[in-house]
């Protein structure tokens, strides 16, 4: 399978930060226009509502509650890291115990990750807190939390906020949405899709959060996509995971991979159109438009990676399968020396070919192997191209957007990662975090 290319629309215009951001320091998003809550579509069979609980920082949305009708399904992915956190095991667990799923809980500041059997407890009690509210078992609530790892989670403050956030809950509350499971992102993530399949249209909006500690798999931090249509539970966790390798999981920030990680796709049945089979045109047309959106939300995170400055594109092509040019374009999208260049506009340009002679394939033939900057060639059959001029690789590296595309010349497949630049601005973030 090939990572599909999508490119969210450039449009570089300035915004203010929005009044959530974590960090003072944070620059802003590359070429990633803020969301505009009218522009979200609300989808019927589900609510949402926000509350400030003040998990950490008091004043700001930092509780999700997403309520769900009846006849929903809901399937996700989660992070492979086995420092887990206590709310995707608890996730896990309810999702596999079969039950509908009536809510999605989510709080930011804290990731009741390294936490231990304490942390699973707190997570159970925000379960049965929210359902004692809404009138539902525990096991039908799905919790999600994003943060700090290590910290004990106030539960008090979670469980004092949930009449607030039910109180509020409705169908266009997605920009809130997505305000409200922010951490260090200087801006929300968010994104509609209107489609119309066999005659029916379906409405897909869909929020994420993560600005870094991004890296598959999974690379979402939070990512949460829903859609009237009906689909059944195998066919949407297939779905989801298709979805999930297509978009989230060909994303990088800084190679690091979180606790807490998870994408979850949702089905809420309020359409006519129920789609039980992945082998119909109409599961076509539907994962088409679902992966379009995850990708342009799966960007959206890249755009805003912590002190980024610069949107990178790597397509590795030519290989002998994906996995291979997976490989190949993460070493790239990894390698400090790769990003530090990239953010001085420096084409120091050997550092790209280091970074795929270690990238772990050990029969490549370097002497078939051609770089692109952009339109400029680079390396030819692995050498200096003669007719490449430094003031060519200058100017493409100073460009805001930058694709780099390596022909590995053994095959026919291909793979495409989105990354950003390494700036001074992420280690001050990152220095700073729990300050």
């Amino acid at each position: 399978m090939k990572c599909i290319l999508f490119f969210a629309p450039v449009i570089p215009l300035q915004y203010p930060h929005p009044p959530t951001s974590e960090s003072a320091h944070h620059s802003m998003a590359v070429n990633s226009p803020l969301p505009v809550a009218a522009d979200l579509l609300p989808v019927p069979g589900i609510e949402l509502g926000f509350a400030e609980a003040g998990v950490r920082k008091a004043h700001r949305k930092d509780l999700l509650v997403m309520r769900l009708a009846p006849g929903a399904t809901v399937a996700g992915v989660f992070t492979q890291n086995r420092f887990c956190a206590a709310p995707v095991q608890l996730c896990q667990s309810h999702l596999a115990g079969g039950k509908p799923i009536h809510a999605l809980l989510v709080n930011t500041g804290n990731a009741n990750a390294g936490t231990g059997e304490q942390g699973l407890a707190n997570a159970r009690q925000t379960c049965v807190a929210l359902a004692e509210l809404m009138g539902c078992e525990a096991e039908q609530i799905l919790p999600f939390s994003t943060g700090v790892i290590l910290e004990p989670l106030p539960v008090e403050r979670i469980v004092a906020g949930l009449p607030a956030a039910i109180t509020n809950l409705k169908a266009d509350n997605w920009f809130n949405a997505a305000e409200a499971i922010m951490t260090t992102d200087t801006q929300p993530k968010a994104g509609s899709r209107r489609v119309t399949i066999s005659g029916q249209q379906i409405t897909l909006t869909g929020i994420s959060k993560g600005a870094g500690m991004i890296k598959p798999n999974m690379a979402t931090m939070l990512g949460y996509l829903a859609m009237d249509a009906k689909v059944t539970q195998p066919v949407l966790e297939h779905l989801v995971k298709k979805t999930a390798d297509h978009s989230f999981n060909c994303i990088s920030i800084d190679g690091d991979t979180s606790t807490n990680d998870s994408f979850m796709l949702i089905a809420t049945g309020a359409a006519p159109l129920s789609i039980d089979s992945i082998e119909t045109p109409e599961y076509a047309a539907l994962e088409a438009a679902v992966i379009d959106l995850a990708q342009f939300l799966a960007q959206a995170i890249i755009r805003d990676g912590e002190g980024a400055t610069k949107f990178i594109t790597i397509t590795v092509e030519e290989g002998k399968s994906i996995k291979e040019c997976r490989k190949v374009a993460y070493s790239i999208a990894h390698s400090p020396l790769v990003k530090t260049a990239f953010f001085a506009s420096d084409p120091n340009l050997g550092r790209i070919l280091a970074a795929i002679g270690y990238a772990g394939v050990h029969d490549l033939d370097v002497s078939q192997l051609n770089l692109y900057l952009d339109d400029v060639w680079v390396a030819k059959h692995g050498g200096r191209n003669p007719d490449y001029q430094e003031a060519d690789g200058q100017r493409v590296m100073q460009q805001s957007e930058i694709t780099v595309r390596v022909k590995l010349g053994r095959g026919k497949a291909s793979s495409t990662v989105w990354t950003c630049d390494l700036s001074h601005e992420y280690v001050s973030i990152n220095a700073d975090y729990r300050s």
